[in-house]
């Protein structure tokens, strides 16, 4: 199969669960895999409040308890982050991208800042909305395709799928990997603690452009 991401390099069938690798969703996969990497050889950064009219700066510490957790919550997205970036079905795409949701949230909750909290359950509940819509769409795929498989429906003519999954797909993305929402808090970019915060950023990205390779490949 040829699709917008280019060739198929290869495929994993598992019965109607398909992992497919082309030059696009393996250079995501690839950008995914070395950044998390990154993270677990990481240490967090310290960072610095200065004050201004005064001759002062603020260190801000991670603390040990509080780095092994967002450690261990951006290793899961960045996990979460690369299924995505390979799985050729619809439904593990939904389930994938709301990890990386939920993960993203979870970064920044571990905070122990009462505004980054705060930032962070509002987006929560962003998170928690745009399951709807994502697993919403899966299973309007199912409903009208009979299948899941990304590269099944790339064979079918491209008025079997409604236009109303694409849509929701993307509102679906939109509110789980919490862009461009959570980029009107300033509190998710002040948060303390890189490269784990960055890591929101980056696994936003990707997701969204798998998702457009997604919707122009279904």
């Amino acid at each position: 199969m040829s699709s917008v991401g280019g060739a198929t390099l290869a495929h994993l069938p598992f019965g109607d669960i398909v992992i497919y690798i082309t030059p696009f969703t393996l250079t995501l996969f690839l950008l995914a895999l070395v950044f998390t990497i990154l993270v677990i050889a990481s240490r967090p950064e310290r960072q610095l409040d200065i004050t201004f009219g005064a001759d002062r700066i603020i260190t801000k510490e991670t603390g040990l308890t509080e780095m092994r957790f967002r450690r261990f919550m951006a290793i899961a997205c960045g996990l979460a982050s690369m299924g995505a970036m390979l799985t050729g079905d619809v439904f593990d795409f939904a389930l994938f991208t709301s990890l990386v949701g939920i993960t993203n949230v979870g970064i920044v909750a571990a905070v122990k800042s009462r505004h980054v909290q705060n930032a962070a359950f509002q987006y929560g509940l962003v998170a928690m909305a745009g399951t709807v819509p994502l697993f919403g769409a899966a299973a309007m795929v199912a409903a009208t395709t009979g299948t899941l498989s990304m590269l099944e429906l790339a064979k079918e003519a491209t008025s079997v799928v409604p236009f109303a999954v694409k849509a929701f797909l993307v509102l679906g993305v939109m509110g789980e990997g919490m862009a461009p929402f959570y980029a009107a808090k300033a509190e998710m970019f002040r948060a303390p603690g890189a490269p784990y915060v960055i890591m929101c950023s980056l696994s936003s990205l990707l997701i969204f452009l798998r998702v457009i390779e997604v919707v122009l490949t279904v």
